[in-house]
């Protein structure tokens, strides 16, 4: 049950991991990292960044794809310089997975604090 007077924000949609050149297959190193920590990507496949998921998002995070990643006008940029797990193994994904963790908690922190009302100081009764 929510406090009375609290905003109600549905919880974020999710949104697929999409990439400018996404690879074929997932990397199994990623696939083992994940279900270490409850998550299981085996279903998943690697997609192309589309307009339409572009356009319904709220924020596009990109992952150094430098000159190769899409612009699409009017939306929120967020670039992660974050090390490139393709062709590495579980240890090195670990950190990789940690690090992407951390960032999409502040992320999502900063959304919810950026979308609250603001508090209307109240006047002393006269």
């Amino acid at each position: 049950m929510k406090p009375p007077g609290a905003p109600s924000r549905p919880a974020p949609a999710p949104r697929p991991s999409a990439g400018s050149a996404p690879a074929e297959t997932i990397n199994p190193a990623a696939v083992q990292a994940m279900r270490e920590v409850g998550i299981d990507i085996t279903d998943q496949t690697p997609e192309l960044l589309e307009y339409a998921t572009a356009e319904s998002s709220d924020v596009i995070v990109t992952m150094g794809c430098g000159d190769a990643c899409p612009v699409f006008p009017g939306k929120r940029y967020e670039d992660w310089k974050l090390d490139d797990p393709a062709g590495k193994g579980v240890d090195a994904v670990r950190p990789i997975r940690d690090e992407i963790r951390g960032r999409v908690e502040k992320l999502l922190t900063d959304l919810n604090l950026a979308t609250r009302p603001r508090h209307t100081p109240q006047r002393p009764p006269a």
